[in-house]
């Protein structure tokens, strides 16, 4: 029998995929902002311009919490302090009501030569940054850069342990929602279906957080880094932003741009297309995530043929490409019933295969396993007919199963609530406005981005149901004023920040030096010692030279594969 609760976790994965941003990545020529400062006394405030709110101010006066940095609960983080702070729920009223707000810090390893606290945001929107440091921990940046700074990771507002936005009663429920929705919908009776369970998500959104959600714009995020900020004693605000963590540092630096220490900014977004204001064009159209995923996919096809039988399963079938396209048409005739390790069974569709090419599209190192997967699918689907045995000098029954390889992918595991993904994403993004114009506007993007169009362009549509506005929000405009140097990055083939976004991005700083990593993925982390080593010179020596360029130090099917799910707890080169 199929096991409902690995089914479910399977659709979830998948359809959390589909309906908001992924996690980014699981970052000057001015000196490291300065530090070290006694920790700010109580009553100590923050002000800012540039933002919206009743006084144009980007922050009205707000006392900067005293930070109760204890010991981490939890085996292995005994290098890390844990804190939670009260903020103000809105910066309009400082004084009234206050959300939490739960950080970590990994302290400098070298007391004598710190100079002050790196505060990171891995992407999302919905990314915890608390539970990823503790993930990545010291791996995370070159050790120069632990030696002079703190490393500080929160949950933004409504996102993980920082008073989360929820959409249900609790995760079994939220499960069990989840359990029969698509990754995406195909047909007209799948898209009258489909809006109407997003109407009911973002309907019981509201009903269980629309608070929660109205204050959470990124606008409201960069206000509440700006008092931790102060809270930790510096003068200037040190930053490692990741994906949406740039819409991030590009919203602090538009607020507050005489507080600008350093900016390292990887997996660039279109700003402006972020915002949307004015567009009736679909968000998931506006962030380019089709187009970067098919370009990227196209470069997995050729390494694959390129490496051939020999290193890469699919090419031991066909022309990769073709093989992959055969598969999705066969899926899309009848799902099939695969085998879990555990003895259960989960059925794998069409939509659900292309939602998890998406993913491993974020991490070439585990490429293999994407390839491995296609093809036993390719066959299992009927597709295509299994290889005579000598052609298959990676003989697909000696590879893991078709179970083990989706185990191994991630999607075996349980997800965190949708909740405090659509918080920041539905306050500060503008969406058409008429939900029954999605299957036409993603039908015309499918059309000519065949597969991702349809999985990306559904992006944001619970948006449409939420209940919930922030009068806080930032959306423009984006040039910059801060005179501070910024380290801008991008890769070459990126499925989920296009690499064309990076020049454009850099473009509306004063002073942004642009290094370009040659290779595929989402970001740098794990990637590139090459970028690491640019990193640290721009945190440590303030030094970045504007058209730099570094190598990955892994090229797909040359190297063993890493299986997904295992990626972010590799060390970072």
């Amino acid at each position: 029998m199929t096991s409902r609760s690995t089914t479910t976790r399977v659709r979830a994965a998948a359809s959390t995929l589909a309906a908001v941003l992924l996690l980014g990545g699981l970052p000057a020529a001015a000196v490291a902002a300065p530090g070290g400062d006694p920790p700010p006394e109580a009553g100590r405030t923050a002000s800012g311009t540039g933002g919206a709110g009743p006084t144009a101010a980007g922050q009205v006066d707000a006392p900067a919490p005293e930070i109760p940095w204890g010991p981490c609960d939890g085996a292995g983080l005994e290098a890390f302090d844990c804190a939670s702070v009260e903020v103000p729920t809105d910066y309009d009223r400082p004084h009234g009501r206050t959300t939490t707000i739960a950080l970590t810090r990994l302290p400098a390893t070298d007391p004598g030569a710190r100079v002050g606290s790196l505060f990171t945001n891995f992407g999302g929107p919905g990314g915890p940054g608390v539970e990823t440091l503790h993930l990545l921990g010291g791996s995370l940046v070159a050790p120069d850069v632990l030696a002079r700074y703190d490393v500080v990771g929160f949950d933004p507002r409504a996102v993980g342990t920082s008073d989360p936005a929820t959409c249900f009663r609790d995760a079994e429920r939220e499960n069990a929602f989840f359990a029969d929705l698509p990754a995406f919908p195909v047909t007209g009776r799948e898209e009258a279906r489909f809006l109407g369970q997003m109407a009911v998500l973002g309907a019981s959104c509201s009903v269980f957080s629309a608070d929660r959600i109205s204050s959470s714009s990124t606008a409201n995020v960069a206000r509440d880094m700006d008092l931790l900020r102060q809270s930790v004693g510096d003068e200037k605000l040190t930053y490692l932003g990741y994906s949406y963590g740039t819409v991030l540092g590009a919203t602090y630096a538009a607020l507050f741009p005489d507080r600008v220490g350093a900016m390292v900014l990887d997996g660039t977004m279109d700003v402006e297309a972020w915002s949307g204001v004015g567009s009736k064009e679909l968000l998931g159209a506006r962030i380019g995530q089709a187009a970067g995923a098919t370009e990227t996919f196209g470069e997995f096809a050729r390494l694959c043929a390129e490496a051939g039988p020999a290193s890469c399963a699919l090419a031991s079938l066909g022309d990769p490409a073709e093989v992959v396209e055969a598969t999705y048409a066969a899926l899309q005739a009848r799902p099939v019933s695969v085998p879990m390790p555990d003895g259960s069974t989960v059925e794998i569709g069409y939509d659900d295969t292309v939602a998890l090419v998406f993913s491993y599209l974020y991490e070439p190192v585990a490429w293999g396993d994407l390839d491995l997967t296609l093809a036993q699918l390719a066959v299992l689907s009927g597709a295509v007919e299994p290889p005579p045995a000598a052609r298959q000098p990676r003989a697909l029954g000696a590879a893991p199963s078709l179970g083990e390889l989706l185990r191994r992918a991630g999607y075996a595991e349980d997800y965190a609530s949708i909740g405090g993904s659509l918080a920041s994403l539905c306050v500060d993004t503008t969406t058409p406005g008429r939900p029954w114009q999605y299957p036409a506007k993603v039908d015309a993007l499918d059309a000519q981005y065949p597969h991702f169009g349809r999985l990306r362009g559904w992006v944001g549509v619970q948006c449409e149901f939420v209940a919930a506005h922030d009068e806080d929000a930032f959306t423009g405009p984006w040039d910059q004023t801060t005179q501070t140097p910024v380290l801008v990055i991008g890769t070459r083939f990126d499925p989920a920040t296009p690499y064309g976004f990076t020049q454009p991005y850099a473009d509306r700083w004063p002073d942004a030096r642009v290094l370009t990593v040659e290779g595929w993925g989402h970001t740098i982390l794990g990637k590139s010692a090459c970028a690491d080593e640019a990193v640290a010179r721009y945190l440590v020596d303030g030094e970045a030279t504007d058209g730099a360029t570094c190598a990955q130090d892994v090229v797909p099917f040359e190297t063993p594969t890493v299986p997904l799910g295992e990626v972010t707890t590799l060390p970072v080169s």
